[in-house]
């Protein structure tokens, strides 16, 4: 893109953006006073109106909102004609003043409705451009309109807005930068958060494209925290499918290899993404991870520094509990648990992780009953196995039969 454009482009929005503001308020606050010819958001929409002729014809898209600045022209014009005290001249302000209102939000959906349009044109035309011809400051530039429609993106559901997606392709714009290995990390991670958002905007639109592209192989490969946790926000999003898919294509076991990274956040996140696999996941992939000496692994992370037993926590609070009756003390002990824990797993993020695979599992949605009592006593002989002690051992075998609640 060139230069000149970009910065046409980014005076264009920025006018956009002020004009919806204005909308916005008189919208929001519609009285005779905010209506005055003078103030600052009828001044700047009446400006618009003014000049839509030369503006607004070249677009088509824009030819409704042309419309209702004519409309609201003509509203304001009648409500200072309105001066008396009288009865009539009071309901004829009220009728103008709401109808003032309901023109000054279609005006704010229209304004939107082209900001959307040119910001989505311009990340678009940034994507392409990037994939030919790569510069740092061209990356810097991606990256701010990325972070731009994640934001918007994230506001919620809006048919219009999909169906500019849709035909944008921006989809599988961002899936080939996500892919590209030509592209920086940071790049990278970015348009995983734009592709993490698309799901969330609509599950049922965009999930077959995750589901059959490159997106989850990408997400791995990349194996940063950021990747990392776009993968667990989309096994918690789209469930059994994506698990199937992460077994289907042996992605299982280098999941489970992030959790000997040297970095702490990714063994944390690694984690994070093992326990909704085991939440979600069939029997497959469960015995995929099983088979690849995860409770083994998870039982050093229990063994380490920044594991522990979350049973502790209870008796800590029973050695530290004050005076009061037994209701009181229970009340507030109940309380202050839950905070504790919470507490205590920021410390130790690793804690009784084996107890709280084992819960997933047993909570789960994707195991049937019998196979979760087939697991349950699996992880406890894997649990014998890999403990350096009859007391690891028999510790970690008491969480996962009675639970790790004090």
């Amino acid at each position: 893109m060139e230069e000149p454009d970009k910065e046409e482009n980014h005076q264009v929005l920025k006018v956009l953006e002020l004009l919806k503001q204005a909308s916005h308020d008189l919208q929001l606050n519609p009285s005779p006073e905010t209506t005055e010819s003078n103030s600052s958001a009828i001044k700047a929409l009446l400006e618009l109106e003014t000049e839509s002729d030369t503006i607004l014809s070249s677009d088509p898209n824009l030819s409704q909102l042309s419309h209702h600045l004519s409309c609201l022209k003509t509203l304001v014009e009648t409500l200072q004609k309105t001066r008396g005290h009288g009865l009539r001249s009071f309901l004829r302000r009220r009728a103008s003043t709401h109808e003032i209102a309901r023109v000054a939000g279609s005006i704010e959906s229209e304004i939107q409705a082209w900001i959307d349009r040119e910001s989505l044109e311009n990340l678009v035309k940034s994507l392409q451009g990037y994939s030919s011809s790569p510069s740092n400051s061209d990356e810097n530039e991606l990256i701010q309109l990325l972070t731009q429609f994640v934001d918007r993106v994230s506001q919620g559901f809006n048919r219009e807005l999909q169906d500019l997606f849709l035909k944008s392709k921006v989809f599988s714009l961002l899936e080939t930068t996500l892919c590209n290995p030509n592209c920086s990390k940071k790049l990278r991670e970015h348009s995983a958060f734009a592709i993490e958002a698309l799901i969330r905007f609509n599950k049922n639109v965009f999930v077959g494209q995750v589901l059959m592209g490159p997106t989850i192989q990408a997400l791995i490969s990349i194996g940063s925290v950021s990747s990392l946790t776009v993968l667990c926000s989309l096994i918690k999003t789209i469930k059994s499918p994506i698990v199937d898919e992460i077994e289907a294509n042996e992605e299982i076991p280098k999941i489970i290899a992030f959790l000997s990274s040297r970095e702490q956040e990714i063994r944390v996140m690694a984690l994070n993404c093992i326990m909704e696999i085991g939440y979600f996941g069939r029997k497959e992939a469960i015995e995929a991870m099983i088979n690849e000496g995860l409770i083994k692994k998870l039982v050093e992370l229990q063994r380490s520094e920044l594991g522990g037993d979350l049973i502790d926590v209870g008796r800590c609070q029973e050695r530290g509990g004050g005076g009061g009756g037994a209701e009181e003390n229970g009340e507030r002990n109940g309380g202050r648990r839950e905070v504790s824990r919470e507490k205590y797993l920021k410390g130790h993020p690793f804690a009784s992780c084996v107890v709280r695979f084992a819960v997933m599992l047993e909570v789960g949605e994707g195991l049937r009953q019998r196979e979760k009592r087939a697991f349950k006593q699996e992880i406890l002989k894997k649990v014998r196995e890999a403990s350096v002690s009859d007391a690891e051992a028999a510790t970690i075998v008491a969480e996962v039969l009675w639970g790790s609640s004090p």
